[in-house]
């Protein structure tokens, strides 16, 4: 069934549909009455299931049919910060980290970024922000990541009680991976977690240097060395088996 995010709480029974949502529901899909779709409220724990019951040109009236209340997001609050790679590869990340459970996704531009944005900026992260919003409709999410962007990678704001991991290949070449299993096992619901990567060719040594120095703790993803748009798909992955399912 069709997922949406509402900005509004229901008074009633009854809504009108917003015009971006009719337009997706109505001229898109073709929905007709009778027609359910599921709706997300503001406080992103309550979904209602709702049908058309009148449908003009420019009017949508939903009446609910049922409400339920679901836990469908991951137990820590995750943020994802990806350093800025070349052509589409943010896009696809941003569209799998929401699938796989990111709250925050940060862009940012590092040392060896070949790519720079510059002006751009804005207009990329309006679209990445709506590739979002769509990859948790089609996800069955309670909450949209909000994606955003820093020039820099000193210009980044963190929380100081967060746990934070720089996914590094040296620590890969080495055989490390016992450090991120620790930091991962250390959680506890509620919790923050943030996952650095870097772009193509990785993290220039004085960038690990000063993570560091910020509390970011450098792990290894497994043996292999992983491209800049598969890391970030590991780490959530191996998250979500640590709070999700290894429990």
């Amino acid at each position: 069934m069709q997922r949406y995010f509402l900005d509004e709480t229901p008074l009633g029974e009854q809504f009108e549909l917003p015009e971006t949502v009719a337009h997706h529901f109505i001229t898109v899909l073709r929905s007709r009455e009778g027609a359910k779709a599921e709706f997300v409220l503001p406080n992103s724990q309550d979904v209602v299931t709702a049908e058309i019951t009148e449908l003009h040109d420019e009017q949508v009236v939903m009446t609910i049919l049922s409400r339920q209340t679901l836990a469908v997001e991951l137990p820590v609050d995750t943020t994802i910060i990806i350093g800025l790679a070349k052509g589409d590869k943010s896009e696809f990340v941003v569209q799998k980290a929401t699938e796989l459970g990111a709250h925050h996704i940060i862009i940012v531009e590092t040392n060896w970024s070949v790519a720079h944005w510059g002006q751009k900026a804005s207009k990329k992260i309006l679209r990445l922000n709506k590739i979002a919003a769509a990859a948790a409709e089609q996800s069955h999410r309670l909450k949209v990541p909000d994606v955003t962007y820093v020039p820099k990678l000193s210009d980044l704001s963190l929380p100081k009680d967060m746990t934070k991991i720089v996914a590094w290949e040296e620590s890969a070449k080495k055989g490390e991976a016992s450090r991120l299993v620790q930091q991962l096992q250390e959680l506890q619901p509620n919790d923050a977690v943030c996952f650095l990567f870097g772009p193509e060719g990785g993290l220039a040594p004085e960038e690990i240097d000063s993570l560091v120095s910020d509390g970011f703790v450098p792990t290894g993803l497994g043996p292999r060395i992983l491209r800049a748009e598969t890391a970030p798909m590991y780490a959530l992955s191996a998250l979500s088996y640590v709070m999700e399912l290894n429990k």
